[in-house]
């Protein structure tokens, strides 16, 4: 579960610098390393998209953990 969530941190962040950069600039960087909608720049957008809503959806998902010292509320690992 750990390395789902890294993975999804991971890819909502590459699409979330890709998104700035066609805002700021409109150069879309995964057209230009992959081309214009082609299959594998379909994939990526595809996986970022999925990884955002794994991300939304473990946001406030909390594991319980041993009795960590100085939690006064509970143990949550993010």
């Amino acid at each position: 579960m750990k390395y789902l969530r890294y993975t999804a941190y991971a890819l909502v962040l590459i699409g979330a610098l890709n998104w700035g950069l066609v805002g700021l600039f409109g150069f879309d960087l995964v057209a230009a390393i992959f081309g214009d909608m082609s299959i594998l720049s379909r994939i990526i957008y595809s996986l970022v998209g999925i990884s955002a809503i794994v991300t939304a959806l473990m946001v406030h998902h909390c594991e319980p953990v041993e009795q960590a010292e100085g939690c006064e509320y509970g143990s949550c690992k993010f």
